[in-house]
């Protein structure tokens, strides 16, 4: 079986090809400048010349705040880009793997989202990824698309870098105690999405670590792993006067895919620690 893997510069593209590597997995690569997206004669020309089985799609515009004011080139990558994927992938008789977010969920239900919960972004960003999200379905009987959530790994975009940088800038730090969802390794992300295509599975599923934690938590258990100094102070969400809402609680349930599968998805504690370890060696 032979995958293509769009999006390879990012954090979860740079663990899906070490994944592929370590299994030997027949696979090409691609990201930015040599395919984008957003144009569908590229698209349809890049699959046509190297006919994979499988798309693996990771590219995404995930910058928040600028997406309030940047809904143009949003929508080129999490929407238009998605519909030429699944068009082109319909074509070629490709099975698409798409990854899209909590964010699509407005944060009002007290307890965490199911698949079964209507989106409601309250941001343009979560927006995008609905659409994206609803192009997939319009266009494709099969495919995967996992909703995934504060997703970290090794790579620069994501909050375990941004509270290092922050722990370095100042001795004292504020997070948001009211907004909750679920810290999810890109490891945890890749690892079941693979044995969700080794096996069949079809459809939308949520596919985080178990629990949940505020920004405020999980600041709590970088500064406790990583020994840190900082002084991490509970703050509210609207002191940032951030351009872009989010959900005050958009945690997901991973229970779907873990019975269907047949596994148990770390805590994300678990899993934070387990990355944490590796990432003080290589630093």
């Amino acid at each position: 079986m032979k995958y293509l893997l769009i999006g390879s510069f990012g954090q979860l593209g740079n663990e899906f090809k070490n994944f592929f590597l370590r299994n030997s997995i027949d696979y090409v690569e691609t990201d930015l400048p040599t395919l984008d997206v957003s144009k569908l004669d590229d698209v349809d020309k890049f699959l046509s010349l190297h006919r994979p089985d499988v798309v693996v799609n990771c590219s995404a515009y995930n910058f928040v705040d600028h997406a309030e004011n940047d809904k143009w080139n949003c929508l080129k990558v999490n929407t238009i880009g998605v519909r030429n994927l699944a068009y082109i992938c319909k074509k070629y008789g490709a099975f698409l793997v798409h990854y899209s977010t909590d964010y699509v969920f407005d944060g009002e239900k007290p307890s965490p989202y199911i698949e079964e919960d209507k989106p409601n972004p309250v941001n343009f960003y979560g927006l995008s990824k609905f659409f994206g999200e609803e192009a997939i379905i319009e266009e494709l009987k099969e495919f995967l698309i996992f909703r995934v959530s504060w997703l970290y790994g090794f790579g620069t975009q994501n909050f375990i870098i941004k509270f290092l940088n922050w722990s370095e800038e100042s001795d004292t730090v504020r997070v948001p105690v009211d907004e909750i969802s679920v810290p999810t390794s890109t490891h945890t992300v890749v690892n079941v999405s693979m044995k969700a295509v080794e096996e069949g599975l079809t459809g939308l599923y949520h596919l985080t670590n178990s629990g949940f934690a505020s920004r405020y938590e999980w600041a709590l258990a970088l500064k406790k792993e990583l020994g840190l100094r900082v002084n991490v102070i509970p703050a509210k969400s609207e002191e940032f006067q951030l351009p872009a809402r989010r959900p005050k609680f958009s945690a997901m349930c991973n229970g779907k895919i873990s019975e269907l599968l047949g596994i148990t998805i770390p805590p994300w504690r678990e899993e934070l620690n387990n990355f944490l370890a590796v990432f003080a060696r290589k630093n």
